[in-house]
């Protein structure tokens, strides 16, 4: 009689599926972000191949969309603490019209810009106070604030749009909105700025205290982390974020108006949300945002290239946002288990 004997697969293979499964797991809302990135950029190549395969087009997505990325970032690393901010695209406006008079005056580049830097500080501190001090949610504070830092701005430019002057050509226009070996300086901005917030996020005590009130406000209490503190410094982080964004935008538009930078809202929460930040809070990724800016700053120009009409533009937003929302959230299920 002859006895069948099942072999069992050899420890190195259960060790490498193993591996590949935490990794999977580990990394499931950056892939999923990734490959819904990839997807829709072969698409769009498949489909308008004389406009992808033209570097011009990646120029201008580097000159563009660093303008609601910087932001992006830095409400990453607010929303994974639990909180949000919506002030953000009124304090855009507000940084640059603090930059362009703070230079008109005085004829001092740096000067604008630190004055754009403290202004954003500034913004970021009320709301963070507001916020934590007097227990008013985030979100309801800052639609607040939203009106408040607009109506500050139209205040200070009597409500009218003007001519802004050419200062591009100055050191300080060369070193934010110039260009590095032919690589436009937004994005180099952007990927070093990504950089740090990874830093801060991920190796830095600060990161570590975000996650924990994110993911549990409760136990952080009980940890002794510094919660109304961590929460001020991430709002005054997002305040200069948007203020710097702000000042760089001034460096290359010619002309001002009052509601500029409110365009940036959707697109600055998409990125972060698509990129795999967990709208509850306690979950985030600084690469998720990263490519989750880029995919969604890329979609109209996509849309316009392969010969739809803008109108088209809301539905295939709704669609790219929903599927990659999707993946990586199935992702996360099936491979948490």
């Amino acid at each position: 009689m002859t006895t069948l004997v099942h072999e069992r697969p050899p420890a190195t293979t259960a060790v490498a599926r193993r591996n590949v499964r935490r990794f999977v797991t580990t990394w499931s809302s950056q892939l999923g972000i990734t490959a819904a990135f990839v997807i829709v950029w072969l698409v769009f190549t498949v489909l308008a191949p004389e406009t992808f395969l033209h570097s011009r087009i990646y120029v201008s997505y580097a000159q563009t969309v660093p303008y609601f990325g910087l932001t992006a970032l830095a409400l990453t690393m607010l929303i994974i603490a639990g909180d949000i901010d919506l002030s953000f695209p009124a304090v855009f406006a507000l940084g640059l019209v603090g930059y362009v008079g703070v230079e008109h005056a005085t004829g001092n580049v740096t000067l604008g810009l630190l004055t754009a830097l403290a202004i954003g500080a500034l913004a970021g501190l009320v709301n963070g106070v507001f916020v934590t001090l007097f227990g008013i949610p985030a979100l309801v504070l800052t639609i607040g604030t939203q009106f408040l830092y607009r109506g500050l701005t139209l205040v200070l430019v009597n409500g009218q749009s003007y001519t802004l002057t050419e200062t591009d050509g100055t050191i300080a226009g060369k070193v934010l909105v110039g260009r590095l070996l032919g690589v436009p300086m937004q994005f180099v901005w952007f990927a070093v700025l990504a950089i740090v917030t990874w830093i801060l996020l991920y190796r830095h005590r600060l990161g570590h205290n975000a996650h924990v009130i994110g993911d549990n406000r409760q136990a952080a209490a009980l940890m002794g982390i510094p919660i109304t503190r961590t929460r001020i410094v991430l709002f005054v982080l997002t305040g200069v974020a948007a203020a710097l964004a702000g000042a760089m935008n001034s460096f290359a538009v010619f002309n001002f108006y009052p509601g500029q930078g409110d365009g940036y809202l959707l697109p600055a929460l998409a990125a972060v949300f698509v990129g795999g930040t967990s709208v509850f809070g306690g979950r985030g990724t600084v690469w998720g945002t990263f490519i989750g800016a880029f995919l969604i700053g890329g979609i109209e120009a996509g849309i316009v290239a392969v010969g739809l009409k803008e109108f088209y533009s809301q539905l295939i937003y709704g669609a790219i946002i929903t599927a990659a929302i999707t993946i990586h959230a199935v992702l996360q299920r099936r491979l948490a288990h």
